[in-house]
């Protein structure tokens, strides 16, 4: 193993330790007064069952955090493992819908079909998180597919498989 102190200099290092924790891909959608809006997070985690609540946190330097930040109602998307190029496409350009089936919900945010589990949040609370912020949302609608879902670590995409 090899020890190091997380400053500014070791930022590569510390950014490599933490992609050795595996999680799964999302996509955030939001509405915004030019149309809707997606972003890719792995950055996703279950908070609350009672209320339900799940939380995400965007960086404060994407040019897409200011509508994520604003949004009272968003969606998270929770990819399966083949789709990976629907990922890549919200990662370079988070108005791609136009390569996904999609429709919107009564809060006209954009709900991506065909994930593995979708959760239709409203905004509780936001929190500073040094370069990013923590999102907390209240689930006010949840779905699931079958399907396995899709796995970043080590910054590679893959898929979930059985230990025996």
């Amino acid at each position: 193993m090899t020890a190091f102190t997380p400053t500014l200099e070791t930022q590569r290092a510390f950014r490599d330790a933490l992609g050795c924790f595996a999680t799964g891909v999302t996509i955030v959608t939001c509405k915004t007064e030019t149309g809707p809006l997606a972003i890719a997070a792995n950055s996703f985690a279950s908070l609350s069952l009672d209320p339900a609540l799940v939380l995400w946190s965007p960086a404060k330097s994407s040019r897409r955090f200011p509508a994520f930040e604003a949004a009272e109602h968003y969606a998270i998307h929770v990819l399966k493992d083949d789709q990976i190029a629907l990922c890549k496409a919200f990662a370079r350009d988070g108005t791609a819908f136009d390569a996904v089936s999609w429709a919107q919900n009564a809060h006209g945010v954009p709900l991506i079909e065909n994930c593995l589990a979708r959760f239709e949040c409203t905004r509780q609370t936001i929190h500073d998180g040094g370069d990013h912020v923590i999102i907390v949302g209240e689930v006010t609608r949840a779905e699931t597919d079958s399907g396995d879902p899709l796995v970043f670590s080590k910054g590679s995409y893959g898929r979930f498989t059985e230990s025996e």
